[in-house]
């Protein structure tokens, strides 16, 4: 039976509460990423004048730690190397662009990165960044990471998984992951509602199913 993305009851469920400021200048943006403390749950997006401060709840939260855990079982499986970056803090002042995302991962550039603080100003940009947008965001996400230069981006809404590969400047949906081609997104649809009853669980199952498939190949 093919698994099927994750069902809401109504009414729909509130992901993150946001707030949004326009007309924010750069300097502003920077004085507010200085002030507000770095263990802070809220997180800060900007884009070409547009703030918007996300403060996340518990469906955001249980999705993005599940689908954290459900990428490290695929680079551990499959032998792969990583770097997280979480949602460090990444802007860019010549984009007039910044961002602090649900995760960002170096996978394909781990070895460039390795075993140091990353500096934006000369590294490239995380191979990976998932964002899960439950609810309405002011910000255009597709165009601010493509913009940066992210190779791979994941959305989740709590429902739909969408994949989007960077090609010439703008991103392109992709059926699976261009990191982890072999994966369907009802893998990952199984895990998380299986991870709802029972995440130990779903942790060994998917590692059990991580490890025959790659067998095989």
């Amino acid at each position: 039976m093919i698994a099927k993305p994750l069902k809401q009851n109504i009414p729909a469920p509130v992901g993150e509460k946001r707030v949004t400021f326009h007309c924010v200048s750069w300097h502003a943006y920077l004085q507010m990423l200085n002030v507000l403390p770095q263990n802070r749950a809220a997180r800060l997006t900007y884009d070409r004048g547009t703030l918007e401060i996300t403060m996340p709840l518990e469906d955001h939260e249980f999705a993005i730690r599940l689908i954290e855990l459900f990428i490290r079982i695929l680079v551990y499986e499959m032998g792969m190397k990583i770097k997280t970056m979480g949602s460090t803090t990444m802007h860019w002042e010549e984009l007039q662009r910044g961002s602090e995302p649900d995760c960002a991962y170096y996978i394909q550039n781990q070895p460039k990165v390795a075993g140091r603080n990353v500096d934006f100003a000369h590294d490239p940009p995380p191979d990976l960044v998932v964002e899960v947008d439950i609810t309405h965001t002011d910000i255009d996400k597709n165009n601010l990471y493509a913009a940066i230069g992210i190779p791979e981006f994941w959305r989740y809404n709590g429902e739909i998984w969408r994949v989007y590969q960077l090609e010439n400047g703008e991103y392109q949906e992709c059926i699976t992951s261009p990191t982890f081609s072999w994966v369907k997104k009802e893998d990952l649809y199984r895990f998380l509602a299986e991870a709802q009853q029972d995440e130990i669980n779903a942790e060994q199952n998917f590692r059990a199913y991580v490890r025959q498939k790659t067998q095989r190949e």
